[in-house]
């Protein structure tokens, strides 16, 4: 039967060779294998705006676009499609790229890499011992009214939005702060409305681990806070550390904050860990009130099982406040400061001296 098949198949496809109109292998050659020197004459045009760096040759660029080269070509004699000019760029080692945010903005910090390392023995220790591991950081401010956003919709027309961004058109703000359990992939979203401030983060670390993170780690009395060096997690401000301080007492549990470098926020979990979703999940949303806010935020999710729990904080909290004069001066009987890095890595006790 197979061969009976086989035999069918064979004169099927003799038939077609004599039906076909063009013969196999015929048509139209591409440019390049016709136009032999244009890969020469590609190379004489693009090399006047080729830039490179002297010290390596493997980084080169070009500073004309796909449509500017067919041009100058076309000047030459030789006129070429685009997906020629995109072969030639191709043959050539050239594609087409976007930049990456992720060169240092400061080369040479003092100790970066041990603080690297010291942060991810502190996690693995933690986490084999079942100790909690807590990436904090704030996301961006969102401003509440009609304003643009990335993303789509579906809708059977057009919605229109306020075509400038102005924060005095906004009806308020909204400072998302984000706590992100590294062991257990769930992340905790606070929606503030007024300051981005220490206080405001030490509340929200109080407020969830009340609610819900205890009873996940009920026997831990230490948690890993892991967090950037700016804003209200400052390393270098007092009162970050004396609010910080007073968290402990509240919870009744040994802290340990480890800052990242500076310019290095981007490796902080929570950045790409939790933030980038939750703003995948507001894709497309005007932002009329925080409580449509708080809903789609609570949507988060990924296949790896990642889920957001969220609460609106609307307490008013207050910049300039003032350090006690005790803490700041006698700082060391209520702060643990590391040995060797002690700008990035302290500890706070719930049994230090008041």
């Amino acid at each position: 039967i197979s061969s009976a098949a086989s035999d069918v198949y064979k004169r099927q496809e003799e038939e077609l060779a004599l039906e076909s109109i063009r013969v196999k292998g015929g048509g139209r050659k591409k440019k390049l294998s016709v136009e032999v020197e244009l890969p020469k004459i590609f190379a004489e045009v693009v090399d006047d705006y080729t830039a490179g760096k002297p010290q390596d040759d493997a980084i080169k660029w070009i500073g004309l676009k796909p449509k500017e080269i067919q041009a100058k070509l076309a000047d030459k004699n030789h006129e070429v499609s685009l997906y020629t000019v995109d072969q030639l760029l191709k043959n050539s080692g050239f594609r087409s790229r976007s930049y990456l945010k992720a060169a240092c903005c400061k080369k040479n910090i003092p100790f970066r890499n041990e603080q690297f390392e010291k942060i991810a023995d502190l996690k693995s220790y933690f986490l084999d011992s079942g100790l909690p591991v807590f990436s904090i950081d704030v996301k961006h401010k969102e401003l509440i009214g009609n304003f643009f956003r990335d993303g789509k919709y579906y809708d059977f027309k057009h919605r229109k939005v306020n075509d400038h961004d102005f924060s005095s058109l906004a009806k308020g703000v909204v400072i998302p702060h984000g706590i992100y359990d590294i062991a257990d992939n769930f992340g905790y979203l606070s929606l503030g409305t007024t300051k981005d401030t220490s206080e405001f983060c030490c509340d929200n670390i109080a407020y969830w681990w009340q609610d819900s993170l205890q009873w996940k780690y009920p026997n831990a009395n230490w948690m890993l806070i892991l967090c950037d060096g700016g804003g209200s997690n400052n390393a270098r401000h007092y009162i970050v550390k004396q609010d910080f301080y007073k968290l402990a007492q509240k919870l009744d549990m040994n802290i340990l904050i480890a800052h990242y470098p500076p310019y290095c926020s981007k490796w902080n979990p929570i950045e790409h860990r939790l933030f980038c979703h939750v703003h995948h999940a507001w894709d497309g949303t005007i932002f009329h009130n925080i409580q449509i806010i708080k809903e789609r935020a609570e949507l988060t999710s990924t296949k790896t099982g990642l889920a957001v729990k969220v609460k609106i904080n609307d307490k008013k909290y207050f910049t300039k406040r003032t350090v006690n004069e005790n803490f700041k001066t006698n700082i060391n009987q209520f702060v643990t400061f590391d040995e060797k890095l002690p700008l990035w890595n302290y500890h706070f006790s719930p049994t230090c001296a008041t």
